[in-house]
């Protein structure tokens, strides 16, 4: 995990002085972090903006400006979007080996119409706060959001599945199912996004999920080897815009 210590002078503001390099409208980087001394303006691009003041904690979504106020400079320690802040989109082209973990709520068209519209914000409120409580503990990195689940990417595929199964038990703890994926592959990361084939298969591979149920691709699977964790093939299967079968593994939770 990649920490960053940024100091901004008084009269900096992102749109003026990283918004030329980073050829964006508005900053694309989720940021976590704590700001120890200074005030930090946020506006995101719907207009509601907040400030941080000395010894907040924060978390920005992508899609917003910055600027500090007043003439102390900031002092602020980040967690996530450090290593790529400021980068041009050109400059993040490398690709990293990663296991992939899509998530996905089960039935939640019918759950919503069931529950109505408030009772379901509050519902999804508390089902990603759990899911980012396993993904801080297993050392994930939170992708992105994809409407009703997360795609998150890990640099060990026990840990990556671990977490999944995790999360599965959190989510099913408060009433909702979701299904997982866990796929290997080389995927390459830009503004806190991923692309590449390994994300389509890990996809691929939620699609065929039970509720409740954690599935591995091959790949992930032979990585698994000797971690403790156990697994049951579910046979062969064909991914849709993959070429030929693949044997797809299902993850035995630990009674433990």
């Amino acid at each position: 995990m990649t920490f960053g210590e940024f100091r901004l002078q008084p009269g900096w503001r992102w749109s003026h002085d990283v918004k030329p390099i980073a050829g964006t409208l508005s900053c694309q980087h989720h940021h976590m972090g704590i700001i120890l001394e200074g005030q930090l303006h946020v506006e995101m691009a719907d207009g509601t903006s907040i400030d941080f003041l000395p010894g907040d904690a924060y978390e920005i979504p992508p899609g917003h400006d910055a600027w500090v106020v007043g003439s102390t400079p900031t002092l602020q320690f980040e967690f996530t979007g450090s290593r790529t802040f400021g980068v041009p989109p050109q400059g993040l082209g490398d690709g990293i080996i990663a296991t992939l973990v899509f998530t996905d709520i089960v039935d939640s068209t019918a759950t919503l119409s069931r529950v109505g519209d408030e009772r379901w914000r509050e519902m999804l409120l508390v089902h990603y706060a759990a899911l980012r409580h396993e993904l801080e503990r297993w050392r994930g990195r939170e992708l992105k959001t994809t409407g009703d689940g997360f795609l998150a990417a890990f640099d060990s595929a026990s840990r990556a599945v671990r977490c999944a199964q995790a999360m599965a038990n959190a989510s099913q703890s408060m009433g909702l199912d979701i299904r997982v994926g866990c796929h290997t592959g080389e995927i390459v990361v830009q503004k806190n996004d991923a692309f590449g084939v390994a994300v389509h298969v890990s996809a691929r591979v939620m699609s065929l999920a039970a509720p409740g149920q954690v599935l591995v691709s091959w790949t992930t699977h032979e990585l698994l080897a000797g971690g403790g964790i156990e697994t049951a093939s579910i046979g062969m299967h064909a991914l849709k815009g993959i070429q030929g079968e693949r044997e797809l593994f299902r993850i035995i939770p630990s009674m433990g």
